[in-house]
């Protein structure tokens, strides 16, 4: 999934460089689905491409939306006035979101969703057998990231805070000067301050191996692999390359990147995305796609 974070004040942020801060401080306008993908255009308006068995693709209706996340099943959209909507699976509750308030960053993660409020403060909505969503009690929050069965937050001093699958959250407490965190289906990576980055969870396709990467200003951990965004627009990826989903090395002049469970998405600097990996439910068919807003615009 994506960084999907948003910093309220670099000024409470001393261990973040402004240059980073430019790039990071976004909110997303592209996100990968599990069997679908989500487009912010420019004039706030939405888009989506996929599989739509529940209605995750039914955003053609959203205006005045700065944010969108799309979960595995459903889609989240944060408006302009810091209220929510959202489309698709509702089992679990995931899209009782209607009540929120003063929110400045969303993340959707597999059954259950995460916003981010002005004060700092959490809220979530959605499935909570382990506990994802037991993030009333968090404060100083500025970047927030929903998995499968966790959720994670980084804290204005670069810690991390996680509740939920103690499996997947485990020495998640020991990482320091994080700016960006995402959660993948099984594994964490975590973006620090000097453009390093750092994973922990499942490697079993070698998706937390990333010690050597160097000058990246955006993550995105997807299900067994991880997409990492350089400074310079192009993209890096490690782990499972089935149906070809870290085939990035030949992509340029991209600003935002965006993994799920099987595809990963990347928004060029001239409003145009692509796309690889799996395309059952035409989930990679953007190439139609101009205009989406790009980060910090």
């Amino acid at each position: 999934r994506n960084g999907k974070i948003f910093y309220t004040s670099i000024t409470s942020l001393s261990h973040i460089s402004k240059v980073l801060w430019d790039v990071v401080a976004v909110r997303d306008t592209v996100s990968a689905g599990e069997a679908h993908t989500v487009g912010l255009k420019s004039n706030g308006a939405v888009v989506a491409v996929g599989d739509n068995e529940d209605g995750q693709c039914d955003v053609s209706g959203w205006t005045d939306i700065v944010a969108v996340s799309a979960g595995t099943d459903h889609t989240v959209g944060l408006k302009s006035d810091g209220t929510v909507v959202a489309a698709g699976d509702h089992w679990d509750g995931q899209c009782d979101v209607s009540g929120w308030t003063d929110i400045v960053a969303i993340s959707a993660g597999t059954d259950h969703t995460v916003g981010l409020k002005s004060d700092g403060t959490v809220v979530a909505a959605g499935y909570n057998k382990y506990g994802q969503c037991d993030v009333s009690g968090w404060t100083d929050i500025v970047a927030i990231s929903a998995g499968k069965n966790y959720t994670v937050g980084v804290k204005t001093d670069g810690t991390v805070v996680a509740v939920g699958d103690e499996y997947e959250i485990q020495v998640l407490d020991r990482w320091t000067d994080i700016v960006a965190v995402s959660t993948g289906f099984q594994h964490n990576v975590g973006l620090k301050s000097d453009g390093t980055v750092v994973a922990v969870g499942g490697n079993w396709d070698g998706e937390c191996e990333v010690s050597g990467w160097t000058d990246i200003v955006a993550v995105s951990a997807g299900g067994r692999f991880t997409v990492g965004l350089k400074s310079d627009g192009t993209v890096v990826a490690v782990g499972d390359n089935e149906d070809g989903r870290c085939e990035v090395s030949g992509w340029t002049d991209i600003v935002a990147v965006s993994a799920e469970r099987f595809h990963t998405v990347g928004l060029k600097s001239d409003g145009t995305v692509v796309a690889v990996g799996r395309n059952t439910d035409g989930q990679c068919d953007l190439s139609g796609w101009t205009d989406i807003k790009l980060p910090n615009k």
